[in-house]
């Protein structure tokens, strides 16, 4: 048996709009479990770059600790990467971002890393609407660790134990628009019609853009039983409406009744076709009122719940220079004895 991935390429293989094929924004074969959430969305992020022709090394790819956190190795390969500790990857992007505004940041975590040890990191990240596309492969449990609850494991749920979840999940999505996240989204790992739009929104949207993407694990909590299993999801999912990403400059044809365009800062548009009654995107109380009535009925409400279309990121808020900070030169940063005096002559 051989892990290594064969070079040889269709040479009719499609390109996109920058020359580059779908293989060009793969990465190494998965070591995961066969069949695993997480390999669907990593081949959905794939999908998404491609379609956006992002360049690979304009992009940063950074992940905490956890069997989510090894997918960065699976997709993207010509992209920066920076695999972090436990729970600490939104401090990194946060410097990394501070340090070079340039890039665009994806940041992969867990439900573990996240909603446990990573609680506190994520909450600033969110609070500061740090300009990164932050994706939770959320699965209600530890799968490196053989399978334990974590901190998303619905009330009642039963995994590994096989004893029914005596604590309330934290519902990230909600707790994300609680602390004034300007644009939060729940999908489905199984359902990429309806991910890569979102996560091609997520990349166009000026701030701190959060995906929680239930992601069965098929060895440790995909049983009959379990509220993260395929099986559950498929039966109580219910999404918000079905999306269409259009980019600026292909022409937006579709205009009919019960279709909510939201534009984007980029030009780019989201065709919103709504199914979800007494809901509006651009309002978080609505939202927050439909996510707590989904979850009263056992419903898993998906898609895009909330965006904030005159977000304002972290640079902005800090009015940071246009320049990244990493490539200012000495003399940008000392400008000399003069201008120091007639600065502190402003505090006087």
């Amino acid at each position: 048996m051989t892990f290594v991935k064969p070079t040889f390429r269709h040479p009719k293989q499609a390109t996109n709009k920058i020359g580059f094929v779908k293989s060009d924004y793969e990465g190494t074969i998965s070591t995961l479990c066969a069949g695993c959430g997480h390999d669907s969305i990593s081949a959905s992020i794939v999908q998404a770059c491609y379609d956006m022709s992002i360049e690979p090394h304009k992009l940063a790819k950074i992940s905490g600790i956890g069997c989510s956190s090894k997918t960065p190795t699976y997709f993207l390969s010509n992209s920066h990467g920076f695999n972090s500790v436990h729970g600490r990857m939104p401090s990194v992007t946060t410097g990394a971002n501070m340090a070079n505004k340039d890039l665009i940041y994806l940041g992969v975590s867990g439900d573990g890393d996240t909603a446990s040890i990573g609680m506190g990191q994520f909450v600033h990240a969110v609070r500061r609407n740090l300009n990164m596309v932050y994706i939770v492969m959320n699965n209600g449990c530890y799968g490196l660790t053989k399978g334990q609850d974590s901190a998303t494991a619905d009330f009642g749920s039963i995994g590994k134990s096989k004893i029914p979840t005596p604590f309330q999940a934290i519902d990230l999505a909600a707790l994300c628009l609680e602390l004034g996240g300007t644009f939060v989204a729940r999908s489905f790992s199984g359902d990429k019609n309806q991910l890569i739009p979102l996560i091609k929104a997520g990349i166009s949207h000026p701030g701190f853009a959060f995906i929680d993407c239930i992601s069965p694990c098929v060895t440790f909590n995909n049983n009959t039983n379990s509220t993260k299993s395929y099986t559950f999801v498929r039966d109580h999912h219910e999404a918000t409406g079905t999306l269409d990403y259009i980019p600026p400059e292909k022409e937006i044809s579709i205009d009919y009744e019960g279709i909510t365009q939201v534009k984007l800062h980029d030009g780019s548009m989201l065709n919103l076709s709504k199914l979800s009654p007494n809901w509006n995107p651009k309002d978080r109380f609505s939202t927050v009122k439909r996510l707590a009535e989904a979850k009263e009925n056992g419903q898993i409400l998906t898609g895009l719940l909330y965006i904030d279309t005159e977000s304002q990121d972290l640079h902005t808020i800090n009015n940071t220079v246009d320049i990244p900070l990493n490539q200012l030169k000495e003399k940008d940063l000392c400008p000399g004895s003069k201008t120091l005096e007639k600065i502190n002559e402003g505090f006087r």
